[in-house]
This record gives C-alpha cells, structure tokens and sequence, in this order.
C-alpha cells in the first residue's frame, strides 16, 4: 500500500514514461510541481495540451509548425532543389544554425526493427515523392552515424536510385554514435561541406 496519494504516483508514472526521466527524476519534478509557487502545473498542463492540439507538421517537408506550410518551406529565398534528410525537428534546429539555405526533410526517426520502427513508419514515402515531382538536384541524408542511421541512409539511396542521381551523406566531422542536435556549429558546417556520395 503506498503512503502516497493516487494523483502523486499518476504523475510520477506519466513523467516517467519522458526520454531521460527514470523515478528518481519523475518523483523531483512532481515534487518541485507541488511546492514551488513559481512553477505552474495548470500552465504546463496548457502548454502540453496545446502541443498537441495546435501543432501540425508541414505538408511539404514535416517540420512541426502551426500552419500547413512551415516558415522555411514558405521561404521564397531557401534552394528548392536541396532537401537535408534529417531524423527529427531538433535535426532542423541545429542545421539552422549554420548557413545551410536548402530545404529538409523530418522523417521523424529512423529505421529501428527493435524498437518497432520500420520504413513505413517514417516519412519516407513522401520524400520518395517529394523527389519524383522533379527539380531536386541533390538529397543529403543527415541521419546520425549510429548503426539505426546508417541502415536508413541506406534504406533511402535505395529507394531513391533513378530518381535523383545525387545522393550524399554527411561527412563524418560527426563522431559515431553522436546525436546531431548536440553537435556545435562547426562540426555541423565541416560535415555538411565534407559531405560524400552515398
């Protein structure tokens, strides 16, 4: 039987269920909830509920945005005929930090049997797609140089073989098994540089 009331261990469990959050953790932030005055849970429970409800992915490249189109979509001035291939929306995050103007592509992770993620569960349908409307000159796939990245990259040059003859690969600038969005700015612009044909 636990001392704690049901809301408390509802809450340690969903905070648990966050990437990086084991029950030590989850128990501090419940905890740091109910006794900071400064920290709101009707505000975070807004915020997350509004996550959800307000956010949509764009209808081009899927990146997370709040109209059909996304900003940099949208943008008359970015080269239509680059799309960076990246695993998720922080991917986007850090590669606009550095002076790439092309446009992307969020497949929202990366081909993964383990944990349940094949090819049909990415957005890589609709960069085929993407890429047989015509005028895209190269696809750099920007997946993390992990053993998951690696098989995607290679999932993608075969899918997308006869349809766009240049397909490269980020540089390893990046060291194996790094995450992109925690790469600085000029690991990021020496891989995009260096990048090699896939």
């Amino acid at each position: 039987m636990s001392l704690l009331p049901p809301q408390i261990i509802k809450a340690i469990e969903e905070f648990s269920k966050l990437p990086g959050i084991g029950p030590k953790s989850a128990e501090r932030l419940t905890f740091h909830l109910l006794r900071n005055s400064q920290a709101s849970p009707e505000a975070l429970g807004q915020t997350l509920l509004d996550l959800r409800v307000k956010l949509r992915y764009c209808k081009e490249c899927h990146m997370v945005t709040l109209q059909e189109t996304c900003s940099i979509c949208a943008d008359v001035n970015r080269d239509k005929e680059i799309i960076l291939v990246v695993e998720s929306p922080l991917d986007v995050v850090a590669f606009e930090r550095t002076s790439y103007k092309g446009t992307y592509h969020v497949l929202h992770g990366v081909i993964s049997p383990i944990d349940g993620m094949g090819p049909e569960q990415l957005r890589l349908r609709e960069l085929v797609e993407r890429c047989r409307k015509g005028g895209i000159q190269e696809v750099i796939v920007a997946t993390n140089p992990d053993v998951e990245g690696e098989a995607t990259a290679s999932y993608i040059r075969q899918q997308l073989q006869g349809i766009i003859s240049n397909i490269t690969r980020l540089a390893h600038g990046l060291p194996m098994g790094a995450d992109i969005e925690f790469a600085d700015q000029v690991t990021l612009k020496e891989a995009l540089a260096g990048r090699r044909s896939l």
